[in-house]
């Protein structure tokens, strides 16, 4: 294809993708939802029998877990069943944020990547079945996760330093997606489920289907999903060039997936394969005529072998292989950019049998990739890179104590292939390449003193190296609305932690508390320099450049739990099971070298919520404040508060031979005007968040 043009039968697969968008939504949203909420109704006629219980799936967290620990001293969040069904956005990012210690930045509805105490891109590690996500969304604000939370059975979230098992990308924490696209256990006969969600501030339309099947030892797996969506709607606004929005322009989206899996499974272990592909078009809000092509194609396959005696009792094996392309079309159609990505990865872990009271894994991970960025706004050269590492978990129990000590070391290298012999506008200099060593350690040890008890204390030490566009970039960033600058003399990013912890369970209730505070040695942050550039016209262009300086970041999580009566309350409702939640999260980010905060830093957040269950209906009201962030860099402004209020309303029934769950959703009922602080500034003002709406949908299970 030319750079200049897009291939005719492209063209015109995204001209009819217009037309049918258009004839879909030619009925305004909200009678279209009313009518979608009638048919349902009138469905319940056909109802049959009470519900059943619906699937739930294993309590023990996977992510950062290999040894299967039902308690985890790192502390961690988990979303599946219903509780998962019930959050899911249009990414994985909107599907976490709220979660405690977890923001989202976001670069309109469609790019939303997840915050995990006050760290994002390159400092979380996106992860699909504990692999790689192999994709470039950590390279820039506007580049959306390639993942569609609607065929995902399970997110698992690793708050804090996750380096040991992940590396040192994982400074911030893990987010890891779970399916079953290759099968870990037998399957006879045919199962699955099937999601249709309608409504919400974009108007969506989305449909999931996922099929699971088997005989004798082999399994297999498919799913497949489509999504549309129009422009966000928003509270009215004041946009930057001063027009009044009651949208989020150029917010549109269109987006499907499929997969399909197959393994081979006995009781001691199993072995399979995948291939799936994810492609999704979306506008760039900054640029009112701008849109992104992208696709991701990936194969993966994983394994597991088990054995009751000898020196090793566990062996696991998984690989991927990803080829990642996203094209910036221009308003006339032409190519702007091209960002292209070939990745792998390869990673072996082994259990060994109990030594001297201690169990543990040890492990190799490879890692390699070769990324190329062509057109004009090609801000860092094409580039290789290749890391290497070896790491050791190990943990012993005694009564109510468990200790755990841990490390890994890497091997990495970042090569840049410098500017092209025959570039008209040299900016990156002939090819070089850097070599960095980076190592991680870290102990736990938790304590029990009674079954309703647990406190636990993490110390942790780890390394990163910087990525291509830290050390070789040189720009214009229209995702950061100014020159970006690497340097490529920058050295290891050092990161010491605590993290403290206290849960407690009692017979209605329960508490869980979290303090952490991580000091930064050379921590890699994007700076103004004072200098600026020529822009378009007669505008002109801050000059950011990477730059290693001394930082902090501290915070507290704290979630509380409590079982009500409620028998004041009329009729039904006064036999309901009722619980109270509150959550609160704070964080703070310090540059310790130039005495200000770093930016992007969520507010303080507090969230109260009520659950109510009553046979086969389900209630959930929640109320959200966010403060005002005011502790902001020189480069950054304030962000004001906001209060959102949300309601849920689900019901179980059986249809035909399927368990089914109904849910209708009202978000943000107050209507209220607000943004996010983790957002970059160039994008915020011009993307608030969703306003009031009004979505349902329902999901059948067989």
């Amino acid at each position: 294809m030319q750079d200049n043009a897009l291939h005719p039968v492209r063209r015109a697969a995204r001209q009819g993708l217009a037309a049918s968008i258009h004839s879909t939504t030619c009925m305004p949203a909200w009678p279209r939802t009313a009518l979608l909420l009638a048919l349902l109704g009138a469905q319940w006629v056909h109802a049959e029998g009470n519900p059943t219980d619906r699937q739930t799936l294993d309590a023990v967290q996977v992510t950062g877990n290999p040894l299967g620990n039902k308690e985890l001293a790192q502390p961690g969040q988990s979303l599946a069943g219903d509780a998962l069904l019930l959050r899911r956005g249009a990414s994985v990012g909107e599907t976490v944020e709220g979660l405690p210690g977890i923001a989202a930045t976001s670069f309109g509805p469609n790019a939303s990547r997840p915050t995990i105490r006050g760290l994002d891109g390159e400092r979380v590690r996106m992860l699909n079945n504990a692999g790689g996500s192999l994709d470039v969304s950590s390279l820039s604000y506007d580049h959306a996760v390639p993942v569609d939370p609607l065929v995902v059975d399970r997110i698992e979230v690793l708050r804090g330093a996750a380096a040991l098992l992940y590396g040192g990308n994982a400074i911030g924490g893990v987010v890891n997606t779970i399916d079953n696209r290759i099968p870990r256990s037998p399957l006879q006969g045919l199962s699955g489920a099937t999601e249709f969600r309608l409504g919400g501030a974009s108007n969506e339309r989305a449909l999931a289907a996922v099929l699971d099947g088997g005989q004798g030892p082999w399994a297999w797996h498919a799913d497949a999903s489509r999504r549309l969506a129009d422009d966000q709607r928003t509270p009215g606004f004041t946009a930057p060039d001063g027009q009044s929005m009651n949208h989020v322009r150029n917010s549109a989206s269109a987006s499907r997936s499929a997969a399909v899996g197959g393994s081979w499974v006995d009781r001691d272990g199993y072995a399979g394969l995948s291939f799936d592909d994810y492609r999704n078009d979306y506008g760039v809000t900054v640029e009112p005529d701008v849109k992104i092509a992208m696709q991701r194609q990936r194969v993966a396959g994983a394994g597991e072998w088990r054995w009751n005696d000898g020196p090793l009792r566990k062996l696991q094996w998984q690989f991927s292989r990803a080829r990642y392309q996203h094209d910036e079309i221009e308003g006339d159609g032409s190519l702007g950019t091209r960002f292209a990505q070939r990745g792998s990865e390869l990673r072996l872990q082994a259990e060994h049998a109990p030594l001297a009271g201690a169990r543990g894994v040890l492990g190799w991970q490879l890692e390699q990739s070769r990324f190329e960025v062509q057109g004009e706004e090609a801000l860092m050269p094409s580039n290789r890179n290749r890391a290497q590492g070896l790491f050791i978990l190990e943990q012993w129990s005694d009564g109510p104590w468990q200790l755990g000590l841990g490390a890994r070391r890497d091997q990495v290298r970042v090569r840049s292939d410098g500017d092209a012999s025959d570039a008209a506008d040299a900016r990156f200099g002939p090819a070089t390449e850097r070599r960095f060593s980076p190592a991680s350690a870290s102990a736990s040890l938790s304590w029990h003193p009674m079954p309703a008890l647990g406190l636990s204390l993490n110390v942790n030490h780890s390394e990163r190296a910087p990525s291509a566009g830290e050390l070789f970039a040189s720009g214009v960033h229209v995702a950061t609305g100014a020159f970006e600058q690497g340097d490529a003399t920058l050295g290891l990013e050092h990161a010491s932690g605590l993290d403290l912890g206290m849960h407690w369970k009692h017979g209605s209730g329960s508490v869980e508390i979290n303090a952490y505070r991580t000091r930064f040695k050379d921590y890699i942050a994007l700076r103004a320099t004072g200098a600026t550039v020529p822009g378009e016209g007669e505008e002109s262009l801050p000059v950011y450049a990477y730059q290693a300086v001394a930082a902090r970041v501290q915070g507290l999580e704290l979630q509380v739990q409590q079982d009500l009566q409620l028998g004041w309350l009329p009729g039904a409702l006064s036999g309901w099971q009722w619980q109270a939640g509150l959550q609160l999260d704070w964080v703070q980010g310090q540059d310790l070298s130039h005495g200000e905060p770093l930016p992007r830093m969520a507010p303080r957040r507090s969230t109260l919520s009520l659950d109510g269950q009553g046979g086969a209906w389900g209630l959930r009201l929640e109320i959200q404040q966010a403060a005002a962030q005011n502790r902001v860099p020189a480069i950054d402004r304030p962000t004001p508060g906001y209060t959102l209020a949300r309601l849920s309303l689900s019901r179980q029934f059986r249809w035909q031979q399927a368990d089914a769950l109904w849910y209708l959703k009202l978000d943000n009922l107050g209507n209220a005007l607000g943004y996010r602080a983790a957002s970059m500034s160039t994008i915020r003002d011009w993307a608030p968040l969703p306003g009031r709406s009004v979505s349902t949908g329902v999901q059948l299970r067989f």
